[in-house]
């Protein structure tokens, strides 16, 4: 990491501050050979909706590496590196076919994984076409995504199945997505940035959600098998709410209905989103999700517009209006391009941030020594545990504030030792405490 500039002691002391030290390149550059690039490689990554794949390719930026997604006209999915392995000519360009694509440039034919089928301006007998092949990479589709693996051919692991992907009595369909101008990292540590909820979502913007929040001194964080999650127990008139979001590694966060208000009781909730911040490079990101809809939900297409829509997530409002109600985008893209963690003074409400970097860390250099990182999935068709969710019941307040603070933490434990146990949590996991 980028050595600390000096800690400032007193008024107007700017002048020892303006040099900018380097960002954290082991956990925000992302091209081939960099650390987290190596790392992010390692897991199947969304590249696009499938219905994108439409008449024509669609170019792409992943990971620093300039590729091609297609779909050809017998039906499979093709992702292959931009550039024509002949003269360069963009094959975003290119003519698809039952077997491939082919190059507008002269005609050369590359099939979904890079072999190359026809070179047209070759003799008939030449057998250049069978010496040479172009860069392609694994793709799966799954419903409605496309993902692709961009690692080492011998290490490319399973499809990761998790188990928000089949929930009965709701719809998995693709969401949102959208790019930012801005690190990889600073939108994934948003999601375990909880102090952010109570301050930019409530205070300080309005209650862009809802007016319910928790209690910043109740607020936790506990390791998963898959990853991280935050622990929100709140007051909500009689009602105890208890809101975990999940942190999946490498890239994935999953967070509850922006539209609960926590007076209903209920056991559990769907996600609205499960988001994957993936790197276009080291200074953009796409975000790309699915999202969970019942049956209603799916029946009215405004109401699905209404859970896909991304307020405060972009910047398609005024600028104006943006700074008097900013949202998620104007607080991670204005931290740089690449925020540098060297100027940051990190205090005890950032626990959940410093976790996040901890386990990336961990994962970065277990791939560098040639390791499986924690959430590499080899199994195939494993469902895989998640523990984002909103348990809402009835659980009156204690005699003194402070006794209610302590009742929201144990209840919170016990419920949340109920999840990571795998058991079912019933009105009971709360009440007999």
């Amino acid at each position: 990491m980028a050595e600390r500039p000096p800690t400032l002691s007193g008024p107007y002391q700017g002048y020892y501050h303006r040099e900018i030290p380097a960002e954290d390149p082991e956990l925000t550059h992302v091209g081939p050979g960099t650390p987290a690039g190596e790392y992010l490689r390692r897991f199947w990554q969304p590249v696009a909706f499938s219905h994108e794949l439409a008449d024509v390719p669609l170019a792409l930026r992943i990971l620093g590496e300039d590729l091609v997604v297609f779909r050809d006209h017998s039906g499979r999915v093709g992702l292959l590196e931009q550039h024509c392995s002949h003269r360069g000519t963009s094959l975003e360009f290119g003519r698809l076919e039952e077997r491939g694509i082919r190059c507008c440039y002269h005609g050369w034919l590359y099939d979904v994984d890079g072999q190359v089928l026809e070179t047209p301006a070759e003799p008939p007998a030449s057998t250049y076409k069978d010496r040479v092949w172009h860069g392609a990479y694994p793709t799966r589709e799954y419903q409605g995504m496309v993902f692709a693996y961009l690692g080492p051919p011998d290490r490319q692991p399973a499809l990761p199945i998790y188990d928000v992907f089949d929930l009965p009595g709701y719809q998995l369909v693709p969401g949102r997505k959208h790019v930012l101008p801005c690190n990889w990292l600073q939108s994934k540590e948003n999601a375990m940035d909880l102090a952010h909820i109570v301050f930019l979502h409530t205070r300080i913007s309005g209650p862009q959600f809802t007016e319910s929040h928790g209690l910043l001194s109740t607020l936790e964080w506990r390791e998963t098998p898959t990853g991280l999650m935050t622990i929100e127990p709140r007051r909500v008139g009689d009602n105890i709410w208890l809101r975990t979001i999940d942190f999946i590694l490498p890239n994935i966060h999953q967070f509850g209905p922006t539209w609960e208000n926590g007076k209903q009781e209920k056991y559990s909730n769907r996600p609205q989103h499960t988001i994957w911040s993936v790197p276009i490079d080291d200074t953009h990101t796409m975000n790309i999700s699915f999202m969970y809809l019942s049956p209603d939900e799916a029946a009215d297409p405004a109401r699905v517009e209404r859970i896909r829509e991304s307020f405060g997530q972009t910047d398609d409002r005024p600028y104006a209006e943006r700074q008097r109600v900013p949202g998620d985008y104007d607080a991670q893209v204005s931290q740089r391009p690449i925020a540098i963690h060297a100027l940051e003074h990190l205090a005890s409400s950032d626990r959940g941030v410093i976790m996040v970097r901890k386990l990336l860390r961990d994962g970065v250099r277990a791939v560098q020594q040639g390791q499986d990182p924690l959430g590499l999935v080899r199994e195939e068709g494993q469902v895989i545990p998640t523990y984002c969710r909103d348990w809402i019941q009835r659980l009156p307040p204690a005699a003194t504030p402070e006794a209610d603070e302590q009742l929201l933490r144990d209840t919170a434990d016990q419920v949340v030792a109920d999840y990571l146990a795998g058991r079912p949590v019933t009105a009971g996991a709360g009440a007999t405490l």
